[in-house]
């Protein structure tokens, strides 16, 4: 009889994920539910009823099941970045990055620290963690966030552009444009790096560089759309730039 619930359980908890992952919540609360009090409680039951709680609003909810997740397996990353994210929604910033680094160490003592499985999953986190603090325009953290990610992760040309980006923001334009530098020397064939390299000269003053790099993408790709316009509106500030005094450009 034992058997035969648990294999209950189980068939009922996949039901719960199917309306969770379609975003089903109204469907999947109930079953979610249903389970806890069949005393059928692994962590990602948690880690659902947290999501459907901050989705409709009620935080002190959420928070209370992705900690009670985390009670039960201190290494879901998944339910740590949830209540990190709902932490800082409501400006407990530093008790957020608290959660998810000590879930991250305690995933490095139950896993292979040399998994790539396990460093991506990781990487992942990070990575989400930065999207979260670059949308509140705390952008020294979340560069922060995006090099942990690049540390571990294979996706390092997508997270260098990120860390180039939040340099930008925080005014530090020679480090930008040495990221952006590495990366192109990597990636040639990296066309996005070539245009943000390209746009960092350029608010950085340094024209002539930032045509090179325009010109650099048309070389590879001559119907490239943003190079094309980018590299017209540089041309037309230098020839403003060269004409007399009080003369301007012919339309």
């Amino acid at each position: 009889m034992k058997n035969l619930d648990s294999e209950i359980n189980k068939e009922l908890l996949e039901k719960a994920k199917e309306h969770f992952r379609e975003s089903r919540y109204s469907a999947a609360e109930p079953i979610l539910n249903q389970l806890i009090l069949q005393n059928y409680k692994p962590p990602e039951i948690f880690h659902m009823l947290g999501t459907i709680y901050y989705d409709q609003g009620k935080f002190n909810k959420a928070i209370r099941s992705f900690r009670r997740a985390l009670e039960i397996d201190p290494s879901f990353t998944d339910a740590s970045v949830g209540l990190s994210i709902i932490l800082n929604d409501l400006g407990r910033y530093e008790e957020g990055r608290k959660i998810f680094e000590e879930a991250q160490v305690m995933l490095k003592k139950n896993s292979s620290q040399d998994d790539p499985y396990i460093k991506e999953k990781l990487a992942l986190k990070h990575d989400e963690l930065g999207e979260l603090y670059f949308q509140y325009k705390m952008f020294s953290e979340a560069l922060e966030q995006y090099t942990r990610a690049r540390h571990l992760s294979q996706r390092r040309a997508e997270l260098t552009m990120k860390v180039a980006e939040c340099f930008l923001r925080t005014s530090e334009a020679d480090k930008a444009i040495q990221e952006l530098r590495d990366l192109v020397k990597e990636e040639p064939q990296f066309l996005n790096a070539r245009i943000k390299l390209g746009q960092a000269f350029y608010e950085d003053g340094q024209v002539p560089e930032a045509i090179d790099q325009w010109e650099a993408v048309l070389q590879l790709d001559s119907h490239h759309p943003e190079a094309h316009r980018l590299l017209r509106q540089a041309q037309s500030i230098e020839v403003t730039m060269m004409m007399p005094e009080g003369r301007q450009p012919q339309l």
